[in-house]
């Protein structure tokens, strides 16, 4: 029932501008959330509820009342949570039962991910089971000692009623309170003993590597893609792993796996075939009926994951998909005044809906487009009288039934004429959905995801020539230097909130922060060659190394240590070594890539030792966690194979026609440089290739040319492209 923890023409048209806050009818009180900045919060400011934001006043109140405290953690977009608003919280009877009983704290699980992460474990180690709306219940020092999911207000779908979970457990603190302190104390030995890893290896090897493919592999549905059964999430990281591995060693089987998941998903429901950009996961394994919110971070990953494609398998069908992300996140996830990247867009637009913008009835799309129009874009998107969805069944989601040939063939018109009449319907049913109430966009930028997004669109730039999308990702990474990084070496996780709100006190970076910033910086100075997004990612790094990283042991904890870190509430207190994507790549193997790419580039071999020492954390147990340790996977490739660092030299049509071949075929251990001769003369590159290229005698010919260099060694100037072919052939292949 909750939310599982995982888990063309042109767009136009008005987005939900107004936050999910809504009046409860006869209430004007507000209780402690209305000064909060998350629009999430700020969502349930107007309950009865008595709610508090996580933080010391709330957990003072909790000790000096002796109340146990009642947490719920959600999101603006989880449907399950807005639910569980309006039927408990909302209620004047459940409210005053939490009110007389308990503290009541709501944390927004976006702006708040490590205290979701550890109760989550919390709740999983206690029932089995985690999601959103997550709802614990905790002793007054923080510690939980009951935990579940979505709970109804009375008794159905076999979860007892709320009320009555929450007396019980009022009761058991008030009545068994040293039996409910021993089974908190246990809760919170069991979330320390499960993040301290004990897979430490100092073997670390390609055998790792194949295991993890193994076991997407094993996973494989063969028919429809994906991995696994009922409910099927993307898993980007595995994919980038697959690709890669496909094309360095002409696997047939993790090609055939990595294309025809990208297929499925890009023809079934979990794509937006109006407005391109991908819902948020499949609770059907033919990818047909999404969970219908839109996530910045999975749009950001997959778009890496169709560009990889296109550059390896030159699949025009990807890159289609990719520009029509690109135009969806364009137009509804951008603030393209003053750059980033909003957090998500929401599936419903009310709690009586479920995907309804989304999705059609056979009558709503023979109102909107022609007969002719309507045969043939019901055989496409198998629009019927009896359609997808459990709560209207007559409401179908648009997903590729048949191929085109198919549709002409079966509405007895020539393939050209199909084209046209589908292209017609497509224009005509998104200009009539645009008529209907949007889903709320929560304009959060955070700086994770800003910065997965901004290398997603560097890469997409480059691979597709899009100087627009160049342009807003290095206009939105300025943004966020400019305002979330600071002098000392803290960063912020949120850059600003729907409402231009800020808290009073900023929310820390975290580790996936730190990550995925210094990342972003060294994708734009690959993309710019400014010397300046090196040396600011270099500093990243080495605040990220300050804050995060452990001396005693290895690897990076998700939360800032020692003198950097506030005094810890609640279960904060339990280090974290993230390894698991879920879905977004795990802090740890992110620290390690950002490491090892600024090792290649300046020669430090401090940031490539501290790489290595954070892969043999894990290398133990990284094959236990399988398609969710895609990223360590690719972190220990680039560890593991020769760099393979191409550098264009020149600014004309031959450069041009080099980059392009360059480009082409993803590797993850591969870098493209665009040198202008200018940037060479002054010597404005970074140490390791100063030493190399101002020195070349090819820099006096005039003519564009390309170097390549493997490790510590570079291969004679190439001037031809078939020459560079070869070249990048036999180096990307004597790595596999």
């Amino acid at each position: 029932m909750a939310d599982p923890q995982e888990r063309t023409g042109e767009i136009s048209g008005q987005v939900s501008q107004a936050g999910p806050v809504r009046e409860l009818a006869g209430k004007e009180r507000v209780n402690g959330l209305a000064k909060a900045a998350s629009s999430y919060l700020r969502s349930a400011m107007h309950q009865p509820v008595d709610w508090r934001e996580w933080g010391d006043d709330a957990f003072a109140r909790a000790r000096s009342e002796n109340k146990p405290i009642l947490l719920d953690i959600g999101a603006v977009w989880c449907h399950w949570c807005h639910v569980m608003d309006r039927e408990s919280y909302e209620d004047a009877e459940i409210a005053d039962i939490i009110n007389g009983h308990f503290i009541a704290i709501k944390v927004d699980r976006d702006e708040r991910l490590d205290v979701d992460a550890r109760y989550q474990a919390a709740v999983q180690a206690m029932s089995g089971q985690g999601g959103w709306p997550l709802t614990v219940i905790l002793t007054p020092e923080g510690k939980p000692f009951f935990g579940g999911t979505y709970f109804p207000k009375d008794e159905r779908y076999g979860r007892p009623g709320f009320g009555h979970v929450l007396l019980t457990m009022a009761h058991a603190y008030r009545d068994r309170n040293q039996e409910v302190l021993e089974s908190a104390d246990s809760v919170v030995a069991a979330i320390e003993y499960n993040e301290a890893f004990s897979g430490r290896s100092a073997d670390l090897h390609s055998g790792i590597v194949d295991k993890l493919l193994q076991s997407a592999l094993l996973q494989f549905d063969k028919h429809h893609g994906g991995f696994g059964t009922q409910p099927k999430f993307p898993h980007p990281s595995i994919l980038d792993l697959l690709l890669d591995y496909a094309t360095r060693s002409a696997d047939e089987g993790a090609r055939n796996a990595a294309r025809l998941t990208l297929d499925k998903m890009a023809g079934g429901g979990m794509y937006d075939h109006l407005a391109g950009g991908f819902h948020r996961y499949s609770v059907d394994e033919r990818w047909i009926v999404p969970h219908f919110e839109k996530m910045s971070y999975d749009n950001s990953e997959l778009l890496k994951n169709y560009v990889h494609s296109f550059q390896s398998f030159v699949e025009p069908e990807h890159a289609r998909v990719a520009l029509e992300v690109i135009r969806w996140m364009d137009a509804v996830l951008s603030d393209r005044e003053r750059g980033g990247f909003y957090a998500s867009q929401d599936a419903d637009e009310s709690l009586d809906d479920d995907g309804d913008y989304f999705t059609w009835t056979q009558n709503e799309a023979a109102t909107v487009l022609t007969p002719e129009e309507m045969e043939v874009a019901a055989v496409y998107y198998d629009i019927g009288e009896l359609g997808d969805m459990h709560h209207n069944p007559q409401k179908n989601t648009l997903h590729i039934d048949h191929s085109l040939a198919e549709v002409a063939r079966r509405t007895a018109v020539s393939v050209e004429q199909a084209a046209e009449l589908l292209q017609s319907a497509k224009k005509k049913l998104y200009a009539a959905r645009l008529q209907r109430p949007t889903p709320f966009v929560d304009k959060t930028i955070y700086v994770n995801w800003n910065s997965l997004a901004i290398s997603a669109y560097l890469e997409a730039a480059r691979a597709l020539e899009l100087e627009s999308a160049r342009r807003f990702a290095l206009f939105s990474l300025d943004r966020i230097l400019r305002e979330s990084w600071h002098v000392d070496g803290s960063l912020d996780h949120v850059v600003a909130y729907a409402d231009g709100k800020h808290p009073s006190t900023a929310v820390a970076g975290m580790l996936d922060d730190y990550a995925a910033l210094g990342l972003a910086c060294l994708d734009a100075w690959e993309s710019t060659v400014q010397l300046h997004y090196c040396q600011k990612a270099e500093r990243v790094a080495d605040a990220m190394v300050a804050r995060f990283y452990d001396a005693t042991n290895g690897g990076f904890f998700d939360t800032a240590q020692n003198s950097f870190a506030a005094a810890p509430l609640g279960v904060l207190a339990a280090r974290r070594k993230p390894l698991q994507d879920s879905p977004t790549p795990a802090g740890n193997s992110l620290a390690a890539m950002l490491l090892l790419r600024l090792s290649e580039i300046g020669g430090r071999n401090d940031l490539r030792e501290k790489a290595e020492d954070t892969l043999e954390v894990f290398a133990g147990v990284a094959e236990q966690f399988g398609l969710y340790a895609g990223a360590y996977g690719l972190a220990l490739q680039r560890y593991l194979l020769p760099p393979v660092q191409v550098c264009i030299v020149g600014e004309d049509e031959e450069a041009r026609r080099l980059a392009v071949i360059a480009r082409a075929r993803y590797a993850v251990n591969k870098t493209l440089l665009r040198l202008p001769r200018a940037a060479v003369a002054a010597h404005a590159l970074p140490p390791a290739l100063a030493e190399t290229l101002p020195h070349l005698p090819e820099l006096k010919t005039g003519r564009s040319f390309a170097v390549v260099c493997s490790g510590t060694s570079c291969q004679p100037p190439v001037y031809e492209a078939e020459d560079l072919i070869e070249l990048l052939h036999r180096m990307l292949e004597s790595g596999n």
